[in-house]
């Protein structure tokens, strides 16, 4: 059986710098790819689980998220994934449904098998973090905000509904409805007011204004019923990507007159044939670098206090 002084050997280090890569510990970059290299050459495998009974958690990590059907969760997870592999550390997602709790019972899964720490994309806002904080575990929030004092990773959602209104306001709508997630999601209130204050600054009124889930079917549902009222506008801001595409397929039911449709957020087209529509990128794999970073580093002990960090809205 290979031995951590067999790695050392063949990488030219001491077993001490192994051990470092080993732990995720930060070491010269031309030592670490020296022990990784001897690693993948000799075939060594660590015992993780002794190593876990020693620092008292594993080097598993738990990326909780509301959906992992959604195309911008899916390249957050890309994201996460890539800097925690680098890092040693493995990954395990989970999905919640946007359910409060199917997302504790994953938090106390994390919990009572000492993963090392928890990226969180919470359904409420007001998550039950105690135990995980309690036991000293890594915590990052990323895309809704909480009211917790641990790292969070947003976007400006504010300004994206206002950015997205303004595409639309640009193009001479004047009668902009705007369908977005639930009251209890930050990022669907937050998009919403951004909405309300690009209306607001165009003299235009904020009247048509639909909370529905952050789906396909809630976007469906909420445009069919605006489509059935005595007037229709003359666009819509989707505020993420899933109520984009229900909106469309409302619109291709109803065939009427077209409508443009803003969405925050990426679709797997660019064009409609029942609709104008007018994206606002987003870059989600970002948002997933920058949360597991801040994962790594706490882990490690490198962290400062606790901040919130707002990404740029450029693709």
């Amino acid at each position: 059986m290979t031995r951590i002084v067999d790695v050392a050997a063949r990488a030219g280090v001491s077993t001490a710098t192994v051990s470092r890569v080993l732990n995720g510990t930060k070491v010269r970059a031309d030592l670490e790819e020296a022990v990784r290299r001897a690693v993948d050459e000799l075939g060594y495998s660590a015992n993780r689980a002794a190593r876990s009974l020693r620092r008292q958690y594993s080097d598993v990590v738990a990326l909780v998220i509301p959906d992992v059907e959604n195309p911008f969760f899916t390249s957050v997870a890309r994201g996460v994934e890539d800097v925690a592999q680098a890092a040693g550390l493995s990954l395990v997602l989970c999905n919640t449904d946007d359910d409060v709790e199917k997302e504790q019972s994953y938090l106390s899964v994390a919990e009572s098998e000492n993963m090392a720490g928890v990226i969180l994309a919470p359904a409420g806002d007001a998550p039950d973090l105690t135990r995980l904080l309690g036991r000293s575990r890594a915590v990052v929030v990323i895309d809704r905000e909480v009211r917790d004092q641990v790292d969070q990773v947003l976007f400006d959602n504010v300004g994206l509904g206002r950015r997205a209104t303004e595409l639309l306001l640009a193009r001479g709508h004047t009668d902009v409805a705007c369908i977005t997630g639930p009251r209890t999601t930050s990022t669907a209130v937050e998009r919403a007011a951004g909405w309300r204050d690009a209306l607001g600054d165009a003299g235009i009124g904020a009247d048509r204004l639909v909370h529905a889930n952050f789906r396909v079917d809630g976007g469906r549902a909420a445009m069919t019923e605006m489509l059935a009222g005595p007037t229709q506008p003359d666009a819509v801001l989707a505020t993420n990507n899933l109520v984009g595409v229900g909106v469309l397929q409302a619109l291709a039911a109803w065939g009427g007159p077209r409508i443009e449709v803003g969405i925050v957020g990426d679709l797997p087209f660019a064009t409609s044939d029942v609709a104008d529509v007018a994206r606002l990128p987003l870059n989600p794999r970002e948002m997933g670098v920058r949360a597991a970073r801040l994962l790594v580093d706490r882990i490690r002990g490198t962290a400062g206090e606790p901040g919130t960090h707002v990404l740029g809205t450029d693709p």
